[in-house]
């Protein structure tokens, strides 16, 4: 997939993420970027190779929270 593409998909993927961590976790929105931004979720989600833009904001969100709580990220195999 070419990088234009890519950061398409990004830019879709990303917002409706930060939307779920508002909800569950009452993050302001500037909050809840930042929080994302600074996990390792996001910089493995920005990796294009490990396709994890592939899955849904919800579990994407369920990572997040995951490694919020842990530390760790369990990621689905596929």
């Amino acid at each position: 997939m070419d990088n234009k593409k890519f950061e398409a998909i990004l830019n879709l993927v990303i917002p409706q993420l930060v939307h779920i961590i508002v909800e569950k976790h009452g993050y302001s929105e500037v909050d809840a970027i930042r929080a994302l931004y600074e996990s390792n979720l996001y910089e493995t989600l920005e990796q294009e190779d490990t396709k994890l833009w592939q899955l849904s904001p919800l579990t994407l969100f369920n990572m997040f929270d995951e490694e919020k709580k842990t530390g760790k990220i369990t990621y689905p195999e596929g």
